[in-house]
Parts: C-alpha cells; sequence; structure tokens
C-alpha cells in the first residue's frame, strides 16, 4: 500500500514537473515575443522623433545660409540647439537599432530551437513555416537598413563641422563660403529621411506580423 502512494506521489511530481516545463517553455517564449516587440516599437518612436528633427535641422541650416538676414546670430543658436538634439538622436538611435538587431537573432534562434521539440510532425511543419515566413518579414529591417547607420553618424559630423566653422567665422563670407557644402548637407538630411521611412515601414510590417489579437 506505501509503495501503491508512493508510486502515485512520483507520478503526480513527475506530471508537475512536466507541466510546469511545457508552461515554462511557452511563458519564455511569448516573453521573447513581446521584448522583441518592444524593441521594434521603441525603434519606431526613435523614428518618428528623428524625421522630424532632420526637418527641424534642415529649415534651421536654410535659415541660416539665407542672405540679408536681420539676426545672424539667433539663426546660429537656433542651428546649433538642433545639432545638439540631431547628435542625441544619433546615438540613441544606433544603439536602439543595436538592441533591436540583437532581440530578433535570440528571438529566432531561440524558436529555431524549440521547433525541433515537436512530436507531431504537423506542428512541427507549421512552426518551420511561420518561423520562415517571420522571419523573411525581420529581415526586411535588415536590408533597409544597410547605411542608415554609417549615413546618420555622417550627417551630424557634417552638421558639427558646419557649426564650428561658422562658430569661429560668422560672418557674411563665411556664411557664403560653407553654402555650397551646408545645400549638399541639407540634401544628405532628406536622402536619410526617407531611408528611415524604409526601415519604419519594414518595422511596421513586421510588428503587424508578430502582433498579437487585441494588441499593437
Amino acid at each position: 500500500m506505501k509503495l501503491l502512494n508512493h508510486t502515485y506521489t512520483w507520478s503526480s511530481v513527475l506530471l508537475i514537473i512536466a507541466a510546469f516545463g511545457i508552461t515554462s517553455c511557452a511563458t519564455t517564449g511569448m516573453q521573447r515575443s513581446e521584448d522583441t516587440r518592444t524593441t521594434m516599437e521603441t525603434m519606431e518612436n526613435d523614428i518618428q522623433k528623428v524625421s522630424r528633427q532632420l526637418d527641424t535641422t534642415g529649415t534651421s541650416l536654410e535659415a541660416l545660409m539665407r542672405p540679408g538676414q536681420t539676426d545672424v546670430k539667433q539663426a546660429f543658436d537656433a542651428y546649433s540647439n538642433n545639432v545638439v538634439e540631431m547628435l542625441a538622436m544619433e546615438k540613441k538611435f544606433a544603439k536602439h537599432a543595436e538592441e533591436m538587431r540583437k532581440r530578433g537573432i535570440d528571438y529566432f534562434e531561440e524558436w529555431k530551437k524549440e521547433g525541433t521539440e515537436y512530436d507531431n510532425p504537423e506542428i512541427q511543419k507549421l512552426s518551420n513555416e511561420r518561423r520562415a515566413a517571420l522571419g523573411d518579414i525581420y529581415d526586411k529591417i535588415a536590408e533597409n537598413s544597410i547605411g542608415v547607420n554609417e549615413a546618420f553618424k555622417a550627417y551630424v559630423s557634417d552638421l558639427k563641422e558646419i557649426q564650428t566653422f561658422l562658430s569661429n567665422d560668422l560672418t557674411t563670407k563665411g556664411i557664403a563660403a560653407i553654402g555650397p557644402t551646408s545645400k549638399k548637407v541639407v540634401t544628405k538630411g532628406n536622402n536619410l529621411h526617407y531611408a528611415i521611412q524604409n526601415v519604419q515601414t519594414a518595422i511596421q510590417n513586421a510588428r503587424a506580423e508578430m502582433s498579437q489579437s487585441g494588441t499593437n
């Protein structure tokens, strides 16, 4: 009788352990999915802010280059403030882009590992298909991000150097001399604006594919 009771007890323990393992595995997968969606949301918010700041910074640089101004110092200060904002945003953008990249790698690698644990071949097939489909969509983020970080760094470097140049020569001739370079930098800013919008679209598509019912 005691042996029978022990048998029931150990069977119960094993069932609890097995159930806990399944629940833990599911929870871990859901948490990775949630973490990945969160990093994408953070990145999308960054892009929206950067897009607005690119417009503001470009406008302030064009205003500074405009001839016949009544208060050049005020225009320079406005531009300088935008340069500071742009520098901070570039660092945050690069940081969050790297976090999103690592989070995506972790998510898909762990999903692939867990995908080998299915005994049911139909479930195994479905898991592989969904992972591949979502992986293709997620890869679009990386494809559209190629060169964006480097372009962003080059852009803010140009902004800073224009600021330094004019801080030493905020004169009519100094402004005229840096004018052609400034126009090129404004164009760089516009190109960067379009590039990060493509990244944003890729993120939105991935978020939509990964969204749970009733969530964004």
